[in-house]
């Protein structure tokens, strides 16, 4: 096995998620140069599983075999401009990605809050962003490359058999090498925050609101302080929500109110390119506080009201422990794991105090009472919902299982939270 990137130094040595409250320790720690040395590695690894960004907050990325970082693989970034797709190597980042099209004079449709995030990670997660037509990022994907059990490289490309079963992953089929991901003409967003929406007028307006803007975001922390976020794609109809009675910020805002709003997107009507404004945080800045945890749960876009009026009347349970509640809007689309898969949806997400112990019985709270309304949680957040009730919610989860099976059949790629999730 090639040993150039494999340091003897970082076999059983602890590795960290972003957020620090995930550690484990790989028996060798992977970081290959080229794709054949990848297939070399994981060919001959008896387990193994890849490592993006490290922006998940459960165990996803987590095995006690080989531990592939992607980070060092070439950079590949191809245009082709006739076909309007691009070609991109798995641990790129979307802020990277994003210039590089933008100076093409080209665009994604959507981003997700954080520009930081891999590109392969986040599609194989189904991570989103906002807004009612928007679907998750994993939708803009028409193939996907990854190397095998075997350590082979093997494609799906949009209307393969199975390739709906290989966008959102979770991981479970391989060490995804690249993706091609489907384009648009550049464009501009002017970003706007309004403070002051009362509970009463969320609720009331619900749908106003989330369909305002071309990417619209509600924080709150369940009370009468709640503010909206809405990205407009410059030249959309403009909508001042005055129906909402709320107020336009007059300086930039950070999502967590009072903490300074340097690392934040330019705000207060400032036209700017898409992937500057789309994402609530700047690519040359650190995102968040600092240490802290997140679940999200995903849910029928017709229950969004219900749902946070049950919240709300048993939010006493879980107001110690929240920092900022995030809802959102992801329109349906047709990856067989992905939380919005055949339903539009609203995403309630949580950032919480970095506390596992205090969180992990919240979560169980939160899930009891969302759960009238089939949600679906974040595969990369924190969550407690048992493999039933996933299955029940999932039309093609069966398929999955076979998928996994087929392509993955000595179960090198499986970990607890597949093998927890996922029949054998």
């Amino acid at each position: 096995m090639p040993q150039s990137q494999t340091d003897a130094q970082a076999r059983k040595a602890e590795v960290s998620n972003w957020a620090g409250n995930v550690t484990f320790s790989p028996e060798h720690i992977h970081r290959p140069a080229s794709i054949p040395e990848l297939q070399e590695i994981v060919a001959a690894a008896s387990r193994a599983r890849a490592l993006g960004s490290g922006h998940s907050f459960n165990r996803i990325a987590v095995t006690t075999g080989d531990l592939i970082v992607v980070d060092r693989l070439p950079l590949v970034m191809d245009i082709d401009r006739p076909r309007m797709s691009v070609d991109v190597s798995a641990g790129t980042r979307y802020g990277e990605l994003a210039a590089h099209l933008h100076r093409n004079g080209l665009a994604l449709n959507n981003l997700g809050s954080l520009p930081h995030i891999s590109v392969a990670g986040a599609c194989a997660t189904a991570t989103h962003g906002s807004g009612n037509s928007n679907r998750a990022l994993s939708d803009a994907v028409t193939s996907v490359t990854l190397v095998n059990a075997d350590g082979e490289l093997i494609t799906w490309s949009e209307g393969d058999p199975d390739f709906a079963g290989a966008t959102v992953s979770l991981g479970s089929l391989g060490i995804v090498t690249s993706l091609r991901l489907k384009l648009c003409p550049t464009f501009d967003v002017e970003q706007h925050v309004y403070n002051g929406l009362s509970w009463s007028a969320l609720l009331a307006h619900f749908d106003s609101i989330t369909a305002s803007a071309y990417s619209v975001s509600i924080f709150s922390g369940f009370n009468e302080a709640n503010r909206i976020w809405i990205k407009r794609r410059c030249g959309d109809p403009h909508d001042d929500l005055a129906y909402a009675a709320v107020r336009p910020a007059r300086a930039p805002q950070h999502p967590l109110a009072g903490l300074p709003a340097t690392n934040c997107t330019d705000q207060l009507g400032v036209a700017g390119p898409w992937h500057q404004r789309l994402p609530h945080f700047r690519t040359d800045f650190r995102p968040a506080t600092g240490d802290e945890l997140q679940s999200e749960y995903l849910l029928p876009k017709a229950h969004a009201v219900a749902a946070l009026e049950a919240l709300h009347r048993v939010r006493a349970r879980f107001a110690p422990g929240l920092l900022i509640c995030e809802i959102r809007t992801v329109a349906a689309d047709e990856c067989w794991l992905s939380p919005s898969y055949h339903r539009d949806s609203v995403a309630i997400h949580f950032t919480w105090r970095p506390d596992m112990s205090a969180v992990t019985p919240v979560l169980a709270d939160v899930e009891d009472v969302l759960a009238p309304f089939d949600p679906r949680p974040h595969w990369g957040k924190l969550f407690t919902i048992g493999a039933d009730r996933l299955r029940a919610s999932y039309a093609r989860w069966s398929d999955f299982e076979r998928l996994i099976r087929t392509v993955d059949s000595g179960e090198k790629f499986r970990n607890d939270l597949i093998n927890n999730c996922f029949s054998r």
